[in-house]
């Protein structure tokens, strides 16, 4: 900025010099010696002005200076007051302070957690008290204790039925909602009796003592859901089965070998086919029996919990260890929802669908809890209103093309 007001100046001087020499008749060195007069006048009235403006700035900036330092002095002053009040306070009497204060702290969080865990203790209890029982129709599940039945067949007619290959599965379907479209399927079994109808499963499957029985019957389960899936591939109509198993198998070295082979043998299939437990079961599984579960997950398993008791589950867990399904009660879910969760129904299945796990609601036994099911956003149900077992179709699986027969309850 300084070099073009020189620049101006020149010009000026210049200027004043061509002025001289041709308006007043001066000679060359008279007007060379104005125009050097009036550069030098006006550098110094330039001279000037920059330097009463460099004064005005360094007083300016002083006026800055001293007022920071002010400033300075009051928080200096401040600190100072703070520090001699905090010297003359007694660190012992603030200390005691604040331990009683942490130490009422530990009895309210100490009675808050006896407090929660009566509430936990007392819904256990309620929920192992009370227990549903399937009814038929429109009429309400009737709450009841669960007593185990002994089975009309006894193990030695089961036994020889085992030998006769007279243990089939039927299939009970797993429904879509709203459309109504098959899912998949469970595979029960039944037994074929000498007059050529069938058994339902609790009136041959053995209470206790049969575990061997039980264990190899499952096994059967699994190879005829095997063939079942193979053939439906082929013909262009994959399915989901459910397989059932239980901690019989599980605890069955020579049984679970033979499960894993065959899993190993058919992996292409693996992924249409999940082991149905019960909840109970599952929750009670030894480390053994849960590193057999881990192996045939690793083959691909998958599995699904049935007759859940309450559904406050941790579903990542679930997932993590290879549950893609749990089941729940549609009476009990719709009439005391409080049973199961602390979701309302209506959130409860989006709630358990973003863990990547379904929610299905068994025992479906009127077109009133499909309505419900359906306001409540679940998705596959399953139950007599919707569906029924029944037999295989025979070009699916061999050894069902001879026993299609009526079932029915045996000696009950």
């Amino acid at each position: 900025m300084r070099g073009l007001v020189y620049v101006f100046i020149g010009l000026l001087s210049a200027a004043i010099a061509v002025a001289v020499y041709f308006g007043l008749t001066f000679t060359p060195i008279q007007a060379v010696l104005a125009g050097l007069i009036g550069f030098i006048f006006a550098l110094f009235f330039l001279q000037r002005k920059f330097q009463q403006r460099d004064i005005m700035r360094i007083e300016r900036a002083i006026e800055d200076l001293s007022r920071l330092l002010s400033t300075d002095a009051k928080a200096g002053k401040n600190l100072s007051r703070r520090l001699n009040e905090l010297v003359d306070q007694e660190p012992t009497q603030r200390l005691e302070t604040l331990e009683a204060d942490i130490s009422v702290l530990g009895t309210v969080v100490r009675q808050l957690a006896e407090s929660l865990a009566e509430m936990e203790e007392r819904q256990r209890s309620e929920l192992s008290v009370s227990t549903y029982d399937q009814a038929s129709g429109d009429k309400q599940v009737v709450k009841d204790e669960q007593k185990e039945i002994e089975p009309v067949i006894p193990i030695e007619m089961l036994r020889q039925a085992l030998g006769e290959d007279r243990v089939i599965h039927h299939i009970y379907p797993i429904i879509t909602l709203p459309q109504r479209r098959p899912h998949g399927y469970d595979l029960v079994p039944r037994l074929m009796l000498e007059d050529g109808e069938l058994a339902l499963a609790q009136d041959f499957m053995p209470i206790s003592g049969g575990e061997p029985l039980i264990a190899e019957i499952e096994a059967l389960a699994l190879v005829d859901a095997v063939t079942f899936v193979r053939r439906a591939l082929t013909s262009g109509e994959p399915v989901n089965i459910y397989t059932p198993i239980s901690t019989a198998t599980l605890r069955n070295f020579r049984e679970t070998e033979r499960i894993i082979s065959l899993l190993d043998a058919n992996r292409a299939v693996v992924e249409y086919i999940c082991f149905l437990i019960p909840e109970v079961q599952w929750s009670s599984l030894s480390a053994t029996e849960n590193e057999i579960v881990q192996d045939m997950v690793k083959k691909g398993a998958s599995f699904s919990l049935a007759n859940c008791r309450s559904l406050r589950l941790n579903y990542m867990e679930l997932f993590e260890l290879g549950v893609r399904s749990i089941r729940a009660d549609t009476a009990r879910f719709i009439d005391q929802p409080a049973s199961y969760t602390d979701f309302h129904t209506a959130d409860i299945a989006a709630y358990v669908n973003r863990f990547e796990v379904d929610l299905i609601m068994t025992s479906v036994a009127s077109e009133q809890h499909i309505l419900t099911l359906v306001d409540d956003g679940v998705g596959l149900a399953q139950g007599p209103h919707l569906a029924g077992a029944g037999p295989i179709r025979s070009d699916f699986i061999n050894n069902n093309t001879k026993r299609a027969a009526k079932p029915r309850l045996a000696g009950r």
